[in-house]
């Protein structure tokens, strides 16, 4: 294992506790050697080199609940000061947070670093970057951890710390006044909104942002930071969560429930009927709350989203472009189609990560459901509910995931010969069909004795996986799709089919 090896696309992530299972990689050395190639980079690539002579180069890290931050953050800040930077540490902190160190001119940062690994377990650990221009890019990170060397001349850098969220929350709170419309501070007074934090770094914003709104937030729960992850995994798109704060909703008798991952880069809501609101239907949410302000603009998406989310979105005036997975890519094709003249205000990912023009397209979960607050007294006046916004978008009767391990080193070159060549299994199927409005791997359409709907075969982004997702409008029909397509994958010797 080397240095180079802990790079997952645009971030850097390891294990940082031991295991029965796993051993350490992403040590407290390697945190130190990260921090000393964070300077490297931005003296090479972002032409700062004049401000670490004047020693006003500084670099602002923060970490989320995970047990081995602390460690990992006194590591990078180790490195940081070595090469001759100045640190800040922020402490609890959330990966928006940690890019508004770049833009709040309190802090007036070159860069801001994030320890997180997002939703996984704990004994994972990982580090986020951004520079004033936003997110390190895959080829950022390559840098970086190729371009560890000390620099010998340097002298320590200072050492600071400050506190970053009260701060951002008070961002999001003017952002959200002035959202509603109303000239009062309390605009969400009349509401009763639940927080769940899944013991993570959002526990902030039921104090610093609803409350001081106004909200009643009795009944929120896991608000208290814990590396352990005791209650369910913080992540607003796994299935056991997302039912954690439904029914916290109900029992509250909440008028929403909002559920942040643990790093606060994603999020997902529930209504007062227990409606949950993520993947497809959180897109459809915020869709409809940038058409109805930008007429006939893009939303860019990731490609595994419903072709019913496709049709509500063209209803709408809009256009959908289906882009490639990852949080990077589906923002920087946003990007890149603003810069073509394309009015493209958004862009998200079914997992929850999303990107608004105006918010510098940050992923930022925090920003999205303070895009949803806005709405709220408006909608109370027309006695309407969040979810009404997408009552017209058909649902899906059946859905399945199914994901076949890769049993290969180089699993993805074996991955996208089994995608190639289930493009001649499918031609002879007359009631499959392939949808050409798709970048990433093979998007089927079927009908027929195989129902209504469809399905796509992609490689995973960063597993030795090939992903299956199958939706369909005929109850019982799933069964038969995806008995069809497993005599295509029973060919393949290297694959691990699942139950099924």
């Amino acid at each position: 294992m080397t240095i180079e090896n802990l790079q997952n696309g645009s971030d850097i992530r390891g294990i940082a506790i031991a295991t029965d299972e796993f051993e350490i990689t992403l040590t407290e050395e390697i945190a130190e050697q990260v921090g000393r190639g964070i300077v490297n980079w931005l003296v090479a690539e972002k032409g700062l080199g004049a401000e670490l002579v004047a020693q006003k180069l500084t670099i602002a890290v923060g970490q989320d609940s995970r047990l081995s931050g602390e460690m990992l953050k006194a590591a990078l800040i180790k490195g940081i000061r070595s090469q001759g930077a100045n640190a800040v540490d922020t402490g609890l902190s959330t990966t928006p947070a940690m890019f508004k160190t770049t833009q709040f001119p309190d802090f007036n940062c070159d860069a801001g670093v994030m320890i997180t690994a997002s939703h996984l377990p704990y004994y994972f650990n990982g580090i986020k970057i951004f520079s004033r221009e936003g997110g390190a890019e895959h080829e950022d990170i390559a840098y970086i951890l190729s371009h560890t060397e000390p620099n010998e001349a340097a002298e320590l850098g200072h050492f600071s710390g400050r506190e970053v969220l009260t701060l951002y929350a008070q961002d999001l709170v003017a952002k959200i006044r002035q959202g509603t419309g109303l000239v009062i501070d309390k605009p969400l007074a009349s509401f009763k909104i639940i927080v769940d934090a899944g013991n993570g770094a959002a526990g902030f914003f039921a104090e610093k942002v609803l409350v001081e709104l106004g909200a009643n937030t009795t009944g929120s729960q896991f608000l208290e930071p814990d590396g352990h992850f005791p209650n369910h995994i913080p992540n607003p798109d796994n299935a056991e969560a997302m039912a954690s704060i439904r029914q916290a909703v109900l029992d509250n008798h909440a008028d929403l429930g909002v559920i942040f991952d643990t790093d606060v880069d994603r999020s997902a809501i529930v209504d007062k009927f227990g409606n949950t609101l993520n993947r497809n239907n959180l897109i459809a949410i915020l869709a409809k709350i940038v058409l109805e302000s930008e007429p006939n603009a893009t939303i860019v998406t990731n490609s595994p989203t419903s072709t019913h989310l496709k049709h509500f979105i063209n209803r709408l005036g809009g256009k959908q472009v289906r882009y490639l997975c990852g949080y990077r890519n589906v923002i920087n094709k946003a990007i890149e189609l603003n810069a073509e003249g394309i009015d493209t205000p958004l862009a998200i990912e079914t997992s929850g990560h999303a990107a608004f023009r105006e918010n510098d397209f940050l992923d930022d979960g925090a920003y999205v459901i303070a895009k949803i607050l806005m709405l709220l007294p408006q909608l109370k006046t027309e006695n309407r509910e969040i979810s009404d916004l997408i009552a017209e978008m058909a649902q899906p009767v059946e859905t399945n995931e199914i994901r076949f391990k890769i049993n290969l080193s180089d699993y993805r070159f074996y991955g996208e010969n089994v995608i190639a060549t289930f493009a001649d299994f499918i031609a002879k199927i007359a009631d499959f069909k392939t949808d050409l409005d798709n970048e990433e791997g093979i998007r089927v359409n079927f009908t027929g004795n195989y129902g209504q709907g469809w399905f796509l075969l992609r490689m995973s982004l960063h597993e030795p996986l090939l992903v299956l997702q199958v939706e369909n409008d005929v109850s019982g029909k799933n069964e038969l799709v995806i008995a069809k397509l497993l005599e295509f994958f029973a060919e393949f010797s290297n694959l691990t089919l699942p139950n099924f």
